[in-house]
């Protein structure tokens, strides 16, 4: 274990890497104590590298939450599975320590790609083996946290759970310890660098993500349109862009029934996060393979 350091300022970035649908964005909630992260059961939820400001009596952790790291990647949208996995990379050369997110009792192909990726870097490494909280017996977690601690030379294994808040305390006290003696970057009541703007396109697409199935969540991005502070409430609005005529026809649903009630319920999550009223406009528009498309994902925000 990392002894802690008494009297000592210390402050640094933290990113959380690991396969698609592991616990990232859980985890990363959880640390903060705030929504910041979108989630779903759906992997690939998150696209966009976050960050999410922390700050403790002894210093400052600033995470950074990572799309998941994926071996197969979609012939039709190669350029955002390539682009997903380029965020996350990236992120291993410019953060001070890594936490390597597996789930407890599983490894698979993807898991041991993001294990060689690791292997590529300098930086410390922490395993958090997730979603403990599931075991239904216990005693089968130490051969898998000894199996899994022999694959690489890891600072610490802990065995956490992002849901229930199982060692997270602890899990922070050692990151903390092991960034660099640094004056804090942010505010205290600073939580993250993304605009709100950002956080109401992330909002309906978790709502969108959350209601449908097979690749419509794939198919679709939010870009808004416009935002703007009207004072007592944020008048926004959105375009959600889908693949194909099919799709924009499934979003909407009958009469437009099945849009309203994802907008609806889009425009609580930003009203309870922005603490603030919103009006909400959302329209559908298709282009063609968009996500296959370089220059589209630019301009739809998904920019190295």
């Amino acid at each position: 274990m990392v002894a802690e350091s008494v009297g000592q300022n210390r402050c640094g970035y933290v990113a959380l890497v690991g396969r698609p649908n592991v616990g990232k964005s859980s985890l990363l909630n959880r640390l903060i104590g705030q929504k910041l992260a979108i989630t779903s059961h759906k992997p690939q939820t998150t696209r966009h590298a976050i960050l999410g400001i922390h700050s403790l009596p002894g210093g400052q952790i600033l995470y950074v939450d990572t799309p998941g790291i994926h071996q197969r990647v979609d012939s039709k949208r190669k350029a955002l599975g390539h682009y997903l996995n380029r965020a996350a990379k990236a992120m291993l050369a410019d953060v001070d320590v890594i936490v390597f997110l597996v789930e407890a009792l599983r490894w698979t192909e993807e898991d041991a790609e993001v294990l060689k990726a690791l292997s590529e870097t300098s930086r410390p490494v922490v395993l958090a083996v997730n979603k403990i909280d599931r075991l239904q017996d216990k005693a089968q977690l130490l051969p898998y946290l000894q199996q899994t601690a022999a694959r690489f030379p890891f600072k610490e294994v802990i065995p956490i759970s992002a849901i229930k808040g199982s060692n997270t305390e602890q899990l922070e006290s050692l990151l903390l310890a092991l960034l660099p003696e640094s004056d804090n970057l942010f505010g205290e009541d600073e939580l993250t660098d993304r605009s709100e703007r950002f956080f109401a396109a992330e909002l309906l697409r978790e709502q969108l993500t959350r209601r449908y199935a097979q690749e419509i969540p794939y198919a679709l991005t939010v870009e808004i349109e416009s935002f703007e502070d009207e004072g007592d409430r944020y008048r926004i609005h959105a375009l959600v862009w889908v693949e194909r005529e099919g799709q924009r026809k499934i979003l909407l649903g009958h009469r437009g029934e099945a849009m309203k009630q994802a907008a609806t319920e889009a425009r609580k999550e930003m009203m309870a996060f922005f603490q603030k009223r919103v009006h909400l406009q959302v329209w559908i528009k298709v282009k063609d393979s968009w996500a296959g498309d370089e220059a589209a994902l630019a301009r739809l925000g998904y920019g190295d």
